[in-house]
């Protein structure tokens, strides 16, 4: 058997694999673009095969596609939608500008399938890749619509891993709500606060990130599909672009709606740009969580240990016993590679030149690569951590008592000058607070600012009462201010 077949394309013949659905103009760019080794996200695949097969039935209904090739695209793409022939889609992410290369590694897989389907042989081409599977369409505005649509497909499993988190961070702040511990600002003891509302706030600061995303994938709902080069609608029926919008909703069930000028569509990635910015924001909101996380179940012996962690695996080579946070740092690294993909979608959007963005195959790439990764980091992160994450109340209440800011409690009665004195005394005697008021107001040494006369030991316990009171509940409370 032939190892490879010829094909020829407008630059002449070409070596293809004998049995690859792809043709010349693919094996010209894995020839041209041996960059990364990175192959098409699905996403990607899937989005541009059901723009194939959404073509293929409307040009049918147009009547400019005769029914036994029509048929055959519409088969052949359906395939590539449901998973299969999805090893034949071999262009590198960093490739021709705008993704040519994509579309047509997209139109020759369909076209040879198609020809397979009407009893051809590969390379035969019955089903023609740029007159039959590409008609009425150009990589200028199939590549925006098939970004569009990608990152929608995944929308509601992407939504769906967010609201689990949000679920479980809820249900920590709910569980944790009873413990009363050292709050701290600037790293340094201030105020008390309840772990649970620790965490309250950060499945709220989860659920508002996620309404972001949410919000700006409305703009990814907008389609340009039928602008053909730059936006014309050049070879395409005044009726194409319309029953287009109208038919990738029916067959990816999608909420698609027309663009409202079809050469913003093909000029402006700006969509494609904030919906990134969303997932930035959430990333930078996840890797602030789980640094906390991180400082929180420092130790055990020598760090906070107000929380612990789910041991899942040794955390060390050569320590015996030793754990690590490692979802959490599992979290930021995939964070971090989120916000560098954003970086380069910026920059990618802004390299766009009059008529049409040609950077358009790399922030496809980091689009479907973001989900991607937020997607399974996020899932990782709440089933392997967050679910079965422990309060240590008994470390959350030593750091308690030996908080000197409890002292603000004082404040209506002596005043910040003298609670800053009795704070610098206590760390120096190393007492708790209360102790040392205690004593000085028994010696009649605490003075009221208010009317100059001493303070009771009785006011200095109801001040800390009221202090542990505020604590307790109101808009403070974790069970008020959770995550949904």
């Amino acid at each position: 058997m032939n190892e490879f077949r010829i094909e020829k394309d407008s630059l002449g013949e070409v070596q293809v694999p004998a049995a690859a659905l792809y043709g010349a103009q693919t094996q010209r760019a894995v020839e041209n673009f041996p960059i990364s080794g990175l192959r098409p996200w699905k996403a990607f695949i899937w989005s541009m095969a059901a723009i194939k097969q959404a073509a293929a039935m409307v040009n049918h209904d147009l009547g400019l596609l005769a029914e036994p090739i029509a048929s055959a695209i519409i088969t052949a793409a359906g395939e590539i939608t449901h998973g299969q022939w999805h090893e034949y889609f071999v262009v590198d992410p960093f490739q021709a500008g705008a993704g040519t290369s994509h579309n047509m590694n997209t139109n020759e897989v369909i076209a040879n399938r198609a020809t397979l389907l009407l009893g051809g042989q590969l390379g035969e081409y019955r089903v023609h890749p740029n007159d039959h599977v590409n008609m009425s369409q150009s990589t200028n505005d199939t590549i925006p619509t098939a970004i569009r649509l990608g990152c929608l497909w995944r929308q509601s499993e992407l939504v769906a891993s967010i609201k689990r988190l949000e679920a479980a961070l809820s249900a920590k702040a709910a569980e944790f709500d009873p413990i009363v511990k050292a709050g701290r600002t600037h790293l340094q003891d201030a105020v008390p606060v309840r772990l649970g509302q620790e965490f309250s706030a950060y499945a709220r600061a989860v659920e508002r990130d996620r309404e972001r995303i949410e919000q700006a994938a409305e703009g990814l709902a907008r389609l340009g599909i039928g602008g053909t080069a730059t936006g014309t609608g050049l070879n395409a029926h005044p009726e194409y672009h319309a029953r287009m919008v109208t038919c990738l909703a029916s067959i990816t069930g999608l909420p698609v709606t027309s663009s409202d000028n079809l050469f913003e569509s093909m000029q402006s990635m700006s969509d494609m740009v904030g919906y990134s910015a969303a997932l930035r924001t959430l990333a930078l909101t996840l890797i602030r969580i789980a640094n906390d996380i991180r400082l929180l179940a420092s130790g055990p012996g020598t760090g906070l240990d107000e929380i612990r962690l789910p041991a899942v695996q040794p955390g060390s080579s050569i320590m015996p016993g030793k754990v690590n946070p490692v979802m959490a740092e599992m979290l930021n690294m995939a964070m971090f590679h989120i916000v560098g993909s954003d970086t380069t979608i910026a920059f990618a959007a802004q390299a766009g030149q009059l008529e049409l963005n040609v950077m358009m195959p790399i922030i496809a790439h980091h689009l479907f690569e973001s989900m991607q990764v937020m997607i399974g980091a996020v899932e990782a992160f709440t089933t392997r951590c967050i679910t079965g994450l422990q309060a240590n109340p008994v470390k959350t209440q030593y750091w308690l008592d030996h908080n000197a800011i409890i002292v603000t409690a004082l404040n209506p009665l002596i005043g910040y000058t003298v609670g800053a004195a009795l704070v610098k005394e206590a760390l120096e005697k190393e007492i708790a607070i209360p102790t040392l008021a205690h004593e000085k107001a028994a010696q009649g040494l605490l003075i009221k600012q208010s009317t100059g006369q001493p303070v009771s030991v009785s006011e200095i316990d109801e001040a800390f009462s009221n202090l542990a009171a505020f604590t307790d509940g109101g808009l403070l409370s974790g069970s008020v201010a959770g995550g949904g």
